[in-house]
């Protein structure tokens, strides 16, 4: 099955978001990395939906491309449009209880890979701010340590550019837009983010890409770990 190729949300101007306009990848191949009676391993393209949106014009999306060929596909997790990566499905409705525990509990682990602008001098750290959704600003997320949700992101620094650092993240919560917010209030925003990079033309996508997936298998219980090697 071969991998889809990213199309662009077009975007204009800053708060509150405009418009969307939805282009999805074309290429309406799946690339599966892992199946068995239980799981479904995916490697999602960037500028693709995980779930079907409110309107007839956002249902193409990752789960029901999966569905149109395992009808039983659930989705466990998800990425925001722009990332891409690792994708996990369950095929029946015992592994989609015991996947959904997993992350519920943190028993999960993700790492991701990044490109981030500016020069970050330290060589590691943890981001520990609460996060909350921007209301007049919907999907935008925003730090709230007041009235947002713990959201805890370990980082690592891979490689420093001129203008740029190649970053392993690890997210410890998964909150929505978490790397993506996480990294801008460092200081380091994630090159090509439409929502909170001022100047996007400075990537061709979103420099995100979800690379590691380690999971105890819902039937064997069994330590696993999936890996879908950056494209960036």
């Amino acid at each position: 099955m071969r991998k889809g190729v990213h199309g662009p949300l077009a975007l204009s101007g800053n708060s509150p978001p405009p418009e969307l306009v939805y282009d999805p990848p074309t290429d309406t191949g799946l690339n599966v990395l892992h199946v068995d009676e239980d799981i479904l391993v995916l490697s999602k393209p960037a500028g693709l939906l995980s779930v079907p949106g409110n309107s007839a014009d956002l249902q193409d999306c990752m789960e029901r491309r999966a569905q149109s060929q395992l009808p039983t596909a659930r989705t466990v997790h998800r990425l925001d449009r722009p990332t891409s990566g690792i994708f996990l499905m369950a095929l029946n409705a015992e592994a989609h209880r015991r996947l959904g525990i997993q992350f519920e509990k943190r028993s999960t682990s993700k790492t991701y890979k990044a490109i981030v602008s500016g020069v970050v001098l330290e060589d590691e750290g943890a981001i520990e701010q609460a996060l909350r959704t921007d209301w007049y600003n919907r999907p935008k997320q925003m730090v709230d340590n007041c009235l947002g949700r713990e959201a805890i992101t370990r980082w690592q620094v891979l490689e420093r550019h001129s203008a740029s650092t190649r970053m392993e993240l690890r997210p410890i919560t998964g909150r929505s837009h978490q790397l993506r917010v996480h990294m801008q209030w460092l200081g380091y925003p994630i090159m090509g983010d439409e929502f909170y990079v001022n100047d996007q033309n400075e990537a061709p996508r979103l420099m995100l890409h979800a690379e590691t997936l380690e999971i105890f298998h819902p039937a064997t219980n069994e330590r696993l770990e999936f890996v879908d090697p950056c494209p960036f």
